[in-house]
């Protein structure tokens, strides 16, 4: 049985890789979509929606399989628990996506704001370097890689809350280009909580290797944290 198991365990694994990929590939299109104000772009995007979602359900089915007709030791039973809650984080970042690529939609019939675009695209680029090193830590239950992951999710944080105070400054300012700068709020916003889950991908890591349920987002860890690091940075 345990080889069965080592194998079926491998596929469910590189099921999990392959649906956390099409999410980096997703969240890319949809922010290179809104950077471009490539409103074709946006609309393919939306049409892949239902792909991660699909991926999940795929996943789901087969870790239970696995639990049920393999009758796992707790090590084993870990594993399987965290790639199966970790689907559920990866299938929130396909969502993200999607409304990233909503606003990208709405941003095509406006004109571009780089001060604003630009601090988002490097947001993102973090964002999806941060996924593309937590799916390698969990192909080797690599915890230290795990908590470097989670320290990374404070660069998107500072980008966040000093680029919504700019973007509701120019709110409050009125005129024709508020629904530019609403959808500018709503793709920070989705990239910040996109940078959360994957801190959560980071904790299900350790609890795959150790069984402790940890808190490893820097902000949540410590609420003052993003402000201090500002104010530090204003000195």
């Amino acid at each position: 049985m345990g080889a069965i198991f080592d194998d079926e365990l491998k596929r469910l694994r590189s099921h999990f890789m392959e649906m956390g990929i099409d999410a980096s590939e997703q969240i890319y299109q949809a922010t290179k979509a809104f950077t471009d104000h490539d409103a074709k772009l946006a609309d393919q995007v939306l049409n892949t929606d239902m792909k991660i979602n699909d991926e999940e359900i795929h996943l789901e089915k087969q870790a239970l399989k696995l639990m049920a007709l393999q009758n796992p030791v707790a090590t084993d039973f870990r594993k399987i628990i965290s790639i199966l809650k970790a689907s559920t984080d990866i299938e929130r970042l396909g969502d993200y996506s999607t409304h990233i690529a909503r606003a990208a939609i709405t941003l095509s019939k406006f004109e571009h704001h780089e001060e604003i675009e630009q601090p988002i695209e490097q947001m993102m680029m973090i964002v999806r370097k941060m996924l593309e090193r937590i799916l390698d830590a969990y192909v080797y239950t690599d915890e230290q890689v795990a908590y470097e992951v989670a320290n990374d999710d404070l660069k998107v944080d500072l980008i966040y809350v000093k680029l919504q105070k700019e973007i509701m400054k120019a709110l409050v300012k009125g005129g024709e280009d508020v629904k530019a700068y609403e959808s500018y709020l709503a793709v920070l916003r989705n990239l910040e909580r996109a940078g959360d889950h994957i801190v959560n991908l980071a904790e299900w890591i350790i609890y795959s290797a150790s069984g402790k349920l940890v808190e490893l987002n820097p902000g949540k860890a410590d609420p003052t944290l993003v402000r201090r690091k500002l104010d530090e940075g204003q000195k």
